[in-house]
């Protein structure tokens, strides 16, 4: 027995400078790319704070603002199909930037007593709660 599976998919791919000018695009691009594709409010809240996280964390950790680092976004939807099961939806997003990098394991527990008053430090765990928990 075979199983055919087909895709349809739709996106976009921008490459933007290092401001929070650009977080608001992204943010209006992915919420509007999501709502396309049927997402609901509850999620497009949840994917609009997971990308505005992830790009201002891009501009202003990653890329410092500079003029001369660029962010790359994109996101893409796609709808794959298969006679073994219901259409599945998939929504990517891609935030890269031009800085130096980390190692998500030396980002300090925003859950650990000593950082729970800090002003920083969560938008890597919300985020990756965000994205997780759609």
């Amino acid at each position: 027995m075979s199983h055919r599976t087909t895709a349809k998919s739709s996106g976009l791919t921008v490459r933007s400078t290092s401001t929070l000018e650009s977080v608001d695009q992204a943010e209006s691009d992915v919420t509007r790319i999501a709502g396309e594709a049927g997402f609901d409010e509850e999620d497009l809240h949840r994917i609009g704070i997971a990308v505005r996280e992830s790009m201002v964390n891009a501009v202003v950790h990653g890329n410092h603002y500079s003029t001369k680092k660029k962010v790359r976004f994109a996101v893409s939807h796609s709808v794959t199909n298969s006679d073994s099961g219901p259409p599945k939806d998939c929504l990517a997003v891609v935030i890269e930037d031009e800085g130096e990098g980390f190692h998500q394991k030396e980002v300090p527990d925003p859950l650990a007593e000593e950082n729970l008053l800090r002003h920083s430090g969560r938008d890597c765990f919300s985020s990756k709660h965000l994205w997780t928990s759609l």
